[in-house]
């Protein structure tokens, strides 16, 4: 991937020598639609819906496509390698410095600058952090991500056991997991698998005084507080699905069946599980528990960035779209249809009423608002990364099969797995 976004880097270079990158020096097409790409099904109608008002205000049509996260990727570095992305897309963290230092990115910040809606100061900084380099913007904050715990209130009840809420702590959840599974494997606890990482362990890590990646960009899970996280992990295994069973089904599917009690989840899952019948009637939400030793409760937050191709010839169209998606009316709307929280201050207090009757979101706010609740101190973490997260997140996900099938093994493989990350940031070549 490094490789292909140098070369491409290069190509930009040409591009801008030849036709020029400058809003000033091209004209807009606005005859064919915008195409807008996109990973996630459950925000399609309601993104399309705002790309329709957006059609109805400037005349330019827009057509949102979804892609597979495997397929998603894909596409952007083959249209990279052939300068030809798609006009309007989604940025993550895990490629984000990437994308931005190789110039594969439309730079907004002269949009920005010039906009007299969006403003800087209205949205999440800590969103704002993931898409800017060199002091330049490359993406617009378009939401931000929280995680909760989701329990089965039948099967709570049926074990006469009280609903999660703020006063739990990690001990609290292991205990519930042990009395809600049962020894014929008909029912479980909790699951998770080694590619839960930002809605289960990295919350449990954070809380524990660990850490992913450290303040110097060096790998945590070396840190004893990050094994002594992890160790719990372990723990809580033994009233998780078999390894085997969790590494082919996601946990959404195992609480979708009523195979298991309890998951830890990201806000993002909710549209998914307000049309699922057993979930609605079946489910809740709850804020995470709290480490009794720190006395923290962690929230790991993440937030997607509406990005546009630095190759586009539509600069302005791209603009007017990615401007659009990001004004106070839309991240409004976006967060009452229930698409996901909006990253603009304020706008995902109505998100909360997207499940009315269905359930109570409001644990995803309470553990952003980095006050005390309950027992616990909130603390809202910015999903950690370097410059190429994707390369030591995926070799994470499979040395850490070796601990899940054997819990006992897990100290050795945060330490043999620490020094492999640490080789593994240390490849990484910033331009």
């Amino acid at each position: 991937m490094r490789k292909i976004i140098q070369i491409l880097a290069a190509v930009l270079v040409l591009a801008t020598l030849c036709i020029g990158l400058s809003a000033s020096a091209l004209a807009a097409d606005s005859t064919a639609p915008l195409e807008v790409v996109i990973w996630d099904n459950n925000q399609q109608a309601g993104l399309q819906a705002i790309c329709d008002l957006f059609t109805e205000e400037t005349g330019i049509p827009v057509q949102v496509v979804v892609k597979s996260w495997d397929a998603y990727w894909t596409l952007l570095e083959a249209g990279a390698m052939g300068g030809d992305m798609p006009d309007v897309f989604w940025m993550h963290s895990n490629n984000s410095q990437m994308y931005m230092a190789y110039d594969m990115l439309l730079d907004l910040t002269d949009y920005i600058a010039a906009s007299e809606v969006v403003q800087v100061e209205n949205y999440m900084p800590e969103i704002w952090e993931l898409y800017t380099y060199n002091d330049r913007y490359y993406g617009l904050p378009k939401d931000y991500d929280t995680i909760a715990l989701w329990y089965n209130k039948t099967m709570f009840d049926e074990a006469g056991l009280a609903y999660p809420d703020a006063t739990w702590t990690y001990e609290d959840l292991l205990n519930a997991a042990k009395a809600l599974t049962k020894e014929d494997g008909s029912q479980y606890g909790f699951a998770l698998n080694p590619s839960n990482d930002q809605d289960t362990y990295y919350n449990f890590v954070y809380a524990m005084g660990g850490s992913i990646v450290t303040e110097d960009r060096k790998s945590g899970y070396d840190d004893p507080n990050t094994i002594r996280a992890m160790q719990y992990v372990g723990e809580l295994l033994s009233y998780c699905p078999p390894n085997t069973v969790m590494s082919e089904t996601g946990t959404d599917v195992l609480a979708k069946s009523g195979q298991v009690a309890m998951i830890t989840q990201g806000s993002w899952m909710v549209a998914d599980f307000k049309q699922n019948e057993y979930m609605a009637e079946n489910f809740d939400v709850a804020i995470l528990p709290y480490d009794s030793v720190t006395g923290n409760r962690a929230s790991i937050c993440n937030g997607l960035g509406w990005a546009a191709s630095a190759f586009t010839d539509r600069p302005n169209d791209c603009w007017a779209l990615i401007e659009w998606f990001g004004s106070k009316e839309m991240q409004t709307m976006q967060a009452e249809l229930g698409v996901t929280m909006s990253a603009y201050n304020g706008t995902s207090d109505q998100w909360v009423n997207c499940a009315e009757g269905i359930f109570d979101l409001t644990p995803y706010l309470q553990v952003a608002s980095e006050e005390k609740t309950g027992d616990g101190n909130n603390m809202l973490v910015l999903r950690p990364y370097t410059f190429n997260s994707t390369q030591w997140q995926s070799a994470a996900q499979q040395a850490f099969v070796a601990a899940w099938a054997d819990p006992s093994k897990m100290e050795e493989v945060c330490l043999s797995f620490a020094a492999t990350m640490n080789n593994l940031i240390a490849q990484e070549v910033m331009p």
